[in-house]
């Protein structure tokens, strides 16, 4: 039987602005694949729409279900995504020198982005029933390393060195939050970067290699591997404070921005709308962050505070690495702005994760449940 409380209880708010930041989104899909001429392209428009109404859907479903049930279900969800990854390897699409997509009938799906909402359920659960006042040894956090770790090689074996990177940053988020020892803070920096010249030399395939030297040295090769953040660079410039106006990006109709439809969608917002219109949407993702860590501090217990940072911090992490991409203020990485870029997995995975703050705050204000 449907429980009133969950009505009398609907966070308009969070939904007000993921549709806003839906809506917003189409309008520049529209303007980045119209710009091309190409009907294959204009089909992405479409397609996103459907996604979109698919996400809702499930945006509605996941907010009707007790996020408390999640603490059940963790494992099980964390099994069966890591499940998915391995089903990669082998059944797995290949496209542009990765495999990252699992094709189940006429739906493809990309595993790795359903996996980051997993990591971040799983890791709730433990957080949560280990939480101390004096913070996270070593010790207490070897479990979570691997709970992390195992979805990151598979993920940056793909290769999505995007992806990978993200999970490790959520994760990383999520622990300083709960809080760990300061000894043990200082020895995983260490380690950490002790770390990094093994995944140079084994985990980082040379085309990644190439994305980071040429982010060290932008001018190098600006018709080579720098040729996405030179073009968008130049968009970004050529829309200074208003724009050019709606349809008319000359750097998008003329094609010379790559990803135009995915990862570089904000580079056509920035020419066509000007830094008004880029400051527009950052402050909409701004409002919606901190819509979403009040709901975290409403909270009335630890499993749902940290779930809910979790998920803010997902969020935060995607806008965050994809605005300095664009920028050239962080190397290219395959990592799509939510609710804005095209992408069917992206937008279910945003939209479960929203679900999921949404029963936060529906519940929150349960006395019992």
């Amino acid at each position: 039987m449907f429980d009133k409380r969950i009505y009398e209880n609907i966070d308009w708010g969070l939904i007000g602005l993921t549709l806003l930041l839906c809506f917003t989104g189409l309008i520049v899909l529209y303007s980045a694949v119209h710009a091309g001429s190409s009907t294959s392209h204009q089909v992405f428009f479409k397609k996103q729409l459907i996604w979109l109404a698919c996400g809702l859907c499930c945006m509605i479903i996941v907010s009707l279900i007790s996020y408390k049930n999640l603490e059940k279900w963790g494992i099980w969800i964390y099994i069966f995504c890591i499940c998915l990854l391995i089903a990669v390897y082998f059944f797995g699409k290949k496209a542009g020198g990765s495999q990252r997509w699992l094709e189940l009938g006429p739906v493809t799906v990309q595993p790795s982005e359903i996996v980051k909402v997993a990591v971040i359920i799983i890791l709730a659960r433990y957080f949560s029933k280990k939480v101390t006042r004096q913070g996270f040894v070593l010790k207490t956090l070897m479990t979570p390393f691997i709970l992390v770790m195992i979805p990151f090689l598979l993920i940056a074996k793909q290769p999505d060195l995007g992806t990978s990177m993200l999970i490790l940053l959520i994760s990383v988020f999520m622990t300083l939050f709960v809080k760990i020892a300061r000894r043990t803070f200082i020895y995983m920096t260490v380690s950490g970067a002790a770390f990094i010249p093994f995944v140079w030399m084994f985990l980082l395939q040379d085309y990644q290699k190439q994305r980071i030297l040429t982010f060290l040295s932008p001018d190098s090769d600006t018709r080579g591997a720098g040729y996405h953040i030179f073009q968008s660079k130049i968009a970004i410039g050529s829309g200074m404070i208003t724009g050019k106006g709606y349809l008319e990006g000359t750097q998008n109709a003329l094609s010379f921005l790559p990803e135009q439809h995915t990862d570089f969608i904000l580079t056509v917002l920035a020419e066509e709308w000007g830094f008004i219109g880029s400051s527009f949407l950052l402050v909409v993702y701004l409002a919606f962050m901190v819509w979403g860590l009040n709901i975290a501090a409403g909270c009335r217990d630890s499993f749902g505070t940290i779930l809910a940072v979790g998920i803010v911090s997902m969020l935060f992490c995607q806008v965050f690495i994809n605005v300095g991409m664009i920028m050239g203020l962080m190397p290219v990485v395959g990592v799509p702005l939510p609710l804005v870029s095209y992408g069917g997995s992206s937008v279910l995975t945003s939209m479960i994760g929203i679900g999921i703050l949404m029963s936060i705050s529906i519940r929150r204000q349960f006395s019992n449940d």
